[in-house]
């Protein structure tokens, strides 16, 4: 009996359980907790349930870059944060002004965090026509003074730069006509274009800070940030467009003019003395920029010669050396092109003159030689014929001879005797003509 009893017991717990299981088969589905996007879009997004102290929780918790990136989940979400970093209290926390006396790490992470900030701006104003965002989003920059024109004295101040990566940032991509709204509207704010005209419009050196102030706003915030030529090429475009050409070489002398050690612009010492080519570069490579491609923004070769033209009478006629060294730096088909306007118009002694200081920096920044004499080959075959070859050729070797007595009297006069600068001037202009009329003998006899 007891083991029929264990059995009978062993069945029953089975058959219990097997009809539990089958009731729990049975049961109905519970209610589904998935949301689709699509459903999602219909009924709102999740965060409208929240109260508005907490989503600010939220945001708070979140970096520059994630609100930007959080900023494009969808419409709502977009007003939410467009509000949130309308709020002062978000302005004073987020938008930092520690520009001065920073280290080297700490000028990384500010301008980093303007990156983030133009990141932020760009994205959560995406849907705003142009002019509403600009105004957006400069109502809320306008008030930082180391971002504007003339209001910041500290000599170590980051603004500048700071502001040109927070605004290439804002407008990477944007078309050309935005980019032309956004130049209006900044000098509107700024009063750039009037800044410009009072400080083109007096003699070279006088306004020295106004000077100093307005090459690092316009390179710093509106030409510099740019990694691409076009883009800034673009910009210095807009810049010089609105003046006269005489104008436009004064600016661009602003703009890229060699720097002395204590930050003023070397108007007087292109006049006095022969600079090294470190100093005219950047002044080289901003004609280059600019008229590297005439087409682009409507540039011709006769603007481009007359700027040129201007550029070196600038405040006074520049030292010749300087002259020289500058078209050297441009490349021989700017050079070429500046010497046969000339040629043509029958400047003999000019053109001739300035081959020889031509020749003279070439030996004395170790170009090769047979680079000028390439050159002067060129400016031959301008002339159609042999009558007026030869006269060029005389003029040039009389040229030699008489920069090189200008040369000697001036290192002999006034106790100038000693100047080892000029001195050693004489000496590279002695081999310069050896080493030229090697080449050039050369060329002759092959």
């Amino acid at each position: 009996m007891a083991k029929k009893t264990s059995r009978n017991v062993g069945k029953f717990t089975l058959t219990r359980k097997t009809k539990q299981l089958k009731r729990s088969y049975h049961r109905p589905h519970p209610a589904r907790t998935i949301v689709t996007r699509s459903q999602s879009h219909i009924s709102g997004s999740y965060f409208h349930k929240l109260p508005a102290e907490v989503f600010r929780m939220i945001l708070d918790k979140l970096s520059v870059f994630e609100i930007s990136v959080f900023s494009m989940v969808s419409k709502e979400i977009n007003r939410y944060i467009v509000d949130h970093i309308s709020t002062l209290a978000w302005r004073n926390k987020m938008i930092t002004e520690n520009f001065h006396h920073n280290t080297c790490l700490e000028e990384r992470l500010t301008i980093g965090h303007y990156r983030d900030l133009g990141l932020l701006f760009k994205r959560s104003t995406l849907l705003l026509p142009t002019k509403d965002r600009l105004k957006f989003v400069f109502s809320r920059f306008s008030q930082i003074h180391c971002f504007m024109l003339e209001q910041c004295l500290t000599a170590d101040c980051i603004g500048f730069p700071t502001y040109g990566v927070f605004l290439q940032t804002l407008i990477a991509g944007w078309d050309e006509l935005e980019c032309h709204r956004v130049f209006s509207f900044l000098c509107d704010l700024t009063n750039l274009l009037q800044k410009i005209e009072a400080v083109i419009t007096g003699k070279p050196g006088v306004r020295w800070h106004q000077e100093l102030q307005l090459r690092l706003f316009c390179r710093q915030v509106l030409l510099d940030p740019w990694p691409n030529q076009p883009d800034c090429q673009f910009w210095l475009a807009l810049l010089l467009k609105p003046w006269p050409m005489v104008s436009q070489a004064h600016l661009l002398f602003i703009l890229y003019g060699p720097l002395l050690p204590e930050g003023t612009l070397g108007w007087q010492d292109l006049v006095e003395r022969g600079l090294p080519h470190s100093a005219l570069w950047d002044l080289a490579r901003a004609i280059l920029l600019l008229f590297g491609k005439l087409e682009v923004q409507d540039w011709t070769a006769t603007s481009m010669l007359t700027i040129l033209e201007e550029l070196f009478v600038i405040p006074l006629p520049w030292h010749m050396e300087n002259v020289a060294r500058l078209l050297v730096l441009c490349g021989n088909s700017l050079c070429y092109t500046f010497l046969a306007s000339k040629a043509v118009n029958g400047r003999l002694l000019e053109i001739s003159r300035l081959i020889v200081y031509i020749i003279l920096v070439c030996e004395k920044d170790g170009y090769h030689m047979s680079w000028a004499v390439k050159l002067v080959q060129q400016i031959c075959k301008v002339f159609s014929t042999v009558t007026e070859r030869f006269l060029f050729i005389q003029h040039l070797e009389n040229m030699f001879s008489e920069v090189t007595r200008e040369i000697f009297e001036f290192s002999i006069t006034g106790n100038h005797f000693d100047d080892r600068e000029t001195f050693q001037s004489l000496c590279f202009l002695l081999d310069a003509s050896a080493r030229f009329h090697t080449r050039f003998l050369h060329m002759f006899l092959q």
